[in-house]
């Protein structure tokens, strides 16, 4: 799992790892420009046409001519862009100069036409991670002549423009592609900004996980690599018990799709017994959509024990009495999982947070995290008030949308890598906890649950929008689940 450090201290870690391996600055630089190469050349071989690479005054310029030198050498036809005087620049940057081929065209910003540039490949290379104020003169207007040109677009550790860990002021470059370096940053993750980041491609440099563990600020990037070490093993003497029973609590009248979408979620997440306990009248929605679920009429909170885990609110209502939710809660003490209408109950009636078991999973959107937790201003505050909220209540937060991030407790985040804008479709999150749900029930602690449901959720998303696209809908990704376990290699 990768850590994710703050942009004011990358060159704190860069230059300790330097030390600590005996290199120099320029030694790392040229790791990082190396593996950009390998990135390219896996992906635009044999482009014909002209690269322009716009190489600032700083060491995100000193990679950019690092990786011009690179290209020109491998047969690629290769022009740098620059705006300051040689002697201007940072050390890396002029001895990278240097070492540029005859064969590389070197152009100043005020010469370039940027007609000429339709159909090429356009290389950000002005500044990174070590720049956090907005744009102005020369830079701000190359970025906006280079917003409109219709050529391909890749952004070199961060797209110039975007802060590292704070909300863009003003403009930023528009990229197809961002390739940062062996972490994200937190300003790639953050929904302010996704109009420029493009896809966000993670290259490795060679600093080992037990190096940047030293540089932790609690903040995680999970990958598909990360995800079968969270995963439980059964053996082949396992009953559907061992799979876990749960109940899931919700549906209303006009509202029973959501509970049935999570009921068939949990299913084929892998749960060996799912309970319903949802309007009686209603039944006949979950025994035809569902046959393999048992539909409760009624239960008693003493019998709640039989349960491995309990999913609480789609679909709900917000009719239902306080004080049932909260008799609900206090007589189970296991973690639950509470989305929809359960969190409007919470948000309306906030004297029941202290009812909630502990390690309990709330999994809300925008909207609902705004009247559980309060107004914030951007995403930013978002994640430190999610980050309050999880340590004051003891709760797991799922904060959805992209890059969804978990929060714990213990003040720890870890921000989702899979899914995709196609997964904004209404019933998504009702999936969603029926796998959470699942997992909770299959012995997983809470933690792990939502890691492998949140990753699982986006999997089964990017693998049912490859025909459907703007066409799917919920029931398109549950059904694809039992995939993302074929997909991660899974038992």
């Amino acid at each position: 799992m990768l850590e994710i450090i703050e942009g004011n201290r990358v060159s704190e870690l860069d230059k300790a790892f330097a030390k600590s391996e005996g290199m120099s600055s320029w030694d790392l630089m040229e790791r990082a420009a190396i593996s950009f190469f390998n990135w390219f050349k896996l992906h635009f071989t044999n482009f014909p046409n002209e690269i322009f690479i716009f190489c600032g005054p700083g060491n995100n310029g000193g990679d950019g001519l690092a990786v011009a030198r690179l290209l020109e050498m491998d047969g690629f036809k290769v022009a740098v862009v620059t705006f300051e005087d040689v002697l201007n620049c940072s050390q890396d940057y002029q001895i990278n100069f240097t070492k540029l081929p005859l064969g590389v065209k070197v152009l100043v910003y005020e010469s370039l036409e940027f007609d000429l540039l339709k159909n090429c490949i356009c290389i950000d290379a002005i500044f990174g991670v070590g720049v956090n104020r907005p744009l102005s003169g020369k830079y701000l207007k190359t970025i906006n002549s280079l917003n409109k040109v219709n050529a391909k677009k890749i952004a070199i550790d961060l797209p110039s423009g975007i802060p590292a860990d704070t909300i863009l002021e003003g403009d930023a470059f528009q990229a197809d592609f961002t390739c940062t370096f062996q972490f994200p940053k937190l300003g790639l993750l953050i929904p302010e900004h996704a109009d420029f980041t493009g896809k966000i491609e993670v290259l490795d440099i060679g600093i080992p996980e037990p190096f940047l563990k030293s540089f932790s600020q609690k903040k995680y990037y999970v990958q598909k690599k990360d995800i079968p070490s969270f995963h439980r093993k059964f053996n082949n003497f396992s009953h559907k018990g061992d799979f876990g029973r749960i109940l899931l609590i919700g549906g209303d009248q006009g509202k029973m799709g959501a509970i049935l979408l999570c009921s068939r979620a949990a299913l084929r997440t892998g749960s060996g017994l799912v309970h319903v306990f949802a309007p009686w009248d209603e039944r006949l929605v979950i025994q035809v959509g569902a046959p393999e679920v048992m539909v409760v009429n009624d239960f008693s909170l003493s019998d709640l024990g039989i349960f491995d885990a309990i999913g609480i609110g789609p679909g709900w209502g917000l009719e239902v009495d306080p004080n049932y939710f909260e008799m609900i809660l206090q007589s189970f003490n296991s973690p639950v999982v509470i989305d929809a209408d359960g969190l409007n109950i919470l948000s309306k009636n906030p004297n029941l947070l202290k009812a909630i078991p502990p390690n309990s999973i709330l999994t809300p959107h925008i909207k609902e995290f705004e009247r559980l937790a309060g107004s914030f201003k951007d995403q930013i505050e978002r994640l430190e008030k999610a980050r309050e909220f999880s340590i004051n209540h003891k709760v797991f937060l799922v904060l959805k949308g992209a890059f969804t991030c978990i929060t714990c407790p213990d003040g720890s985040q870890y921000f989702n890598s899979s899914g995709n804008k196609y997964m904004a479709t209404a019933g998504s999150g009702d999936v969603l906890t029926g796998m959470i749900t699942s997992f909770l029930g299959q012995g997983y602690d809470s933690l792990s649950a939502a890691i492998c449901g949140v990753f699982q959720h986006g999997l089964a998303g990017e693998l049912a929008s490859v025909k459907k696209r703007r066409g799917m809908v919920a029931s398109d990704i549950l059904e694809t689940i039992p995939q993302t376990y074929l997909n991660l290699d899974i038992e």
